[in-house]
């Protein structure tokens, strides 16, 4: 979804006063954002000691600032996390006004409740890390649980990528869709889909033993659509590809993927490359791996000009309702 970039804005009352700083793990993103924005990213100095300690040095002045910092916490999941505490932690002492963490992918969001006994809510450490290290409002998106939110005792913007991965099924896949949830948990993210695109339902019902996924049952007719399967991450690939392998048995004439967070741990890119998906629609809220990016199965949207226009509606203290589709 794009949203136009006011030229007018840096001239504006109170833009000075915006900073935008990122950490290491996705600077890419940030440089986009900065530009969407027509501001520089802020000047940052975000290495390590010999021993590996993270230092920072914030090289510009930021006392009363509205400042944003972009650092999703992919892997390396807890080196990403501490640079994004630290850096906040030198913001706060440098006396910034505001301090708002930007995270595109919000890791241990999976651990939002516990499962056994004995087992950490580790999704609600991370919010309390946050908070404690100076962020005074949390800016993220597709949260893998929604109540993530309620871990937090400050604001939180949970936008969603669906805009930018609407415009692209539109636009490249036939009109006769079917949108298939690949378990019972996404099926509210699958039926706002369908319900946009006007296309057919279906739901995959899988069963675990532990870990392994160890069989799977559709719910629906797939038979002569080309069905696209939405979820909010893809780790390791195994779900989408035998997801793929159950639509194509029940009669989809192609089966698509389209997920916001391109995880893909392990060996999960030669799992997708040898899968019967003809695609792989995700977003730029994690920087691909060499060997992703060379892969022409994964196609990448920017999820820039959304961030991009959250923040400059926060910092302007307008509405961002509308950016919540």
């Amino acid at each position: 979804m794009a949203y136009r970039c006011m030229e007018s804005f840096h001239m504006r009352s109170g833009q000075m006063n915006l900073k935008v700083f990122s950490g290491n793990a996705n600077r890419p993103l940030a440089e986009k954002i900065c530009a969407y924005l027509n501001i520089p990213l802020g000047q940052a100095s975000v290495g390590r000691f010999s021993d590996g300690e993270i230092i920072v040095e914030i090289k510009e002045n930021v006392r009363g600032r509205d400042v944003y910092v972009i650092q999703p916490t992919c892997r390396p999941v807890n080196e990403n996390l501490m640079e994004l505490l630290v850096v906040m932690d030198a913001l706060k002492r440098a006396s910034a006004g505001c301090i708002t963490a930007v995270i595109p992918y919000y890791a241990y969001a999976r651990q939002d409740s516990k499962i056994a006994p004995r087992m950490p809510i580790a999704a609600k450490l991370v919010a309390d890390l946050l908070s404690t290290a100076g962020a005074q409002r949390v800016l993220t998106m597709d949260l893998h649980a929604g109540q993530i939110q309620g871990f937090f005792d400050i604001p939180v913007d949970h936008l969603y990528a669906k805009p930018v991965l609407l415009d692209y099924i539109k636009t490249h896949f036939a009109p006769d869709l079917a949108i298939v949830s690949p378990d019972t948990g996404g099926v509210e993210r699958a039926r706002a889909f369908a319900r946009h695109l006007q296309g057919s339902l279906a739901i995959i019902d899988k069963r675990r033993e532990g870990a392994i996924v160890s069989g799977m049952t559709l719910i629906g007719n797939v038979w002569g659509k080309e069905a696209v399967i939405i979820d909010d991450l893809v780790n390791t690939g195994a779900t989408l590809s035998m997801a793929a392998e159950v639509l194509m048995r029940h009669g989809a004439r192609a089966v698509h993927a389209c997920v916001t967070h391109p995880v893909l741990a392990g060996d999960s890119v030669q799992t997708i490359k040898n899968s019967l998906l003809r695609s792989l629609i995700t977003t730029d809220t994690i920087p691909l791996s060499p060997e992703a990016a060379a892969c022409d199965k994964i196609k990448v949207l920017s999820v820039a000009a959304l961030l991009g226009e959250a923040i400059r509606r926060i910092h302007q203290q307008d509405s961002v309702s509308s950016l919540f589709v």
